[in-house]
């Protein structure tokens, strides 16, 4: 593996060590999860793997972009990566929230506090590298859905 591409492997597999160990933690919950209502628009199940696996490949490839500019940028991008990590460590609470505990509207909440994060994120990307602030794009639009399905669940189940 050449060395350019050293960086972008190291946080992709972090983000997507996350994103694994988040499913892992609440995999009796997603079983769970089957039986709940839930409300319109609620993709089929095997979506929800595929996207999160592109999202966090899409954090790791940022926070890859953001680590290479760490020379001529070594505050913002300290500050871009402290962002991502906390970012990563709210996402994979959340999951545990949502399926672990069944706390629909307490992990509704969180995912605002995550969706915050995701603009933060994407802004101090922004003043490392436009194209990592962009790939993030996605993710922030996603999660924005995943609020919808959060009330709606709540809500439903009540």
């Amino acid at each position: 593996m050449g060395k350019r591409a050293r960086p972008y492997v190291f946080f992709s597999l972090i983000a997507l060590g996350v994103g694994a160990l988040s499913a892992l933690l609440s995999r009796g919950g997603i079983a769970a999860f089957d039986q709940v209502e839930k409300p319109p628009l609620t993709p089929p199940a095997i979506l929800f793997p595929i996207v999160w696996t592109a999202l966090y490949l899409l954090m790791g490839l940022g926070a890859a972009d953001v680590w290479r500019k760490r020379e001529e940028k070594p505050e913002e991008t300290a500050a871009a990566l402290t962002v991502w990590g906390f970012n990563l460590l709210v996402n994979g609470v959340w999951s545990i929230l949502f399926f672990c505990y069944r706390a629909y509207f307490w992990s509704f909440l969180w995912l605002i506090l995550l969706w915050v994060v995701i603009i933060v994120m994407i802004l101090a990307f922004r003043r490392v590298s436009p194209r990592a602030a962009y790939g993030q794009i996605p993710y922030l639009v996603w999660v924005t859905f995943a609020g919808y399905l959060s009330l709606g669940v709540a809500i439903l189940n009540a």
